[in-house]
């Protein structure tokens, strides 16, 4: 018998050829999947939160428009408060808070306004009387001071 070389019987090692970049295995397409609902659900929150406070912005230009026509009669105050009020409605429409005036309008406004921020009674309640007064007893820059206090804590 001959005897037979037990390695030259072995045969070369056979590769198989890489996988290629595409199609991507199961788990990417999973991992896409997610990342695409994540990115449409930011999207729709941000949407639905800049629809939200769409009125914010309106009532910023108005105050803006406001400020820019400042004078010291009860017509400007009342569009003033009109503004808050058109403001309030969108912010805190449970509350029907157009419906207020004088007494539980000021305590509205004081207790709405940004609690980082101290609003003065005295100015809130001289700006409120100045929309029916003949005479206004409050200055319009201190008006606008608190009108916008107020609107920037207004957020949805």
């Amino acid at each position: 018998m001959m005897e037979q070389d037990p390695l030259s019987q072995l045969r070369d090692i056979h590769l198989p050829q890489p996988g290629g970049f595409w199609p991507p295995a199961p788990g990417w397409w999973f991992l896409f999947a997610i990342a695409l609902a994540l990115a449409v659900l930011a999207f729709v929150l941000v949407r639905r939160k800049q629809r939200r406070n769409r009125w914010l912005g309106v009532a910023k230009r108005e105050l803006l428009r406001l400020e820019q026509t400042a004078a010291a009669d009860n017509d400007w105050f009342a569009a003033l408060n009109q503004l808050l009020k058109q403001s309030a409605r969108m912010r805190y429409p449970e509350q029907v808070p157009e419906s207020l005036s004088g007494e539980p309008w000021i305590r509205f406004l004081l207790e709405t306004s940004p609690k980082d921020r101290v609003a003065s009674r005295p100015v809130v309640e001289a700006m409120v009387n100045s929309a029916w007064q003949p005479v206004p007893g409050c200055r319009p820059e201190e008006a606008v001071a608190f009108a916008r206090v107020w609107l920037g804590g207004q957020r949805c």
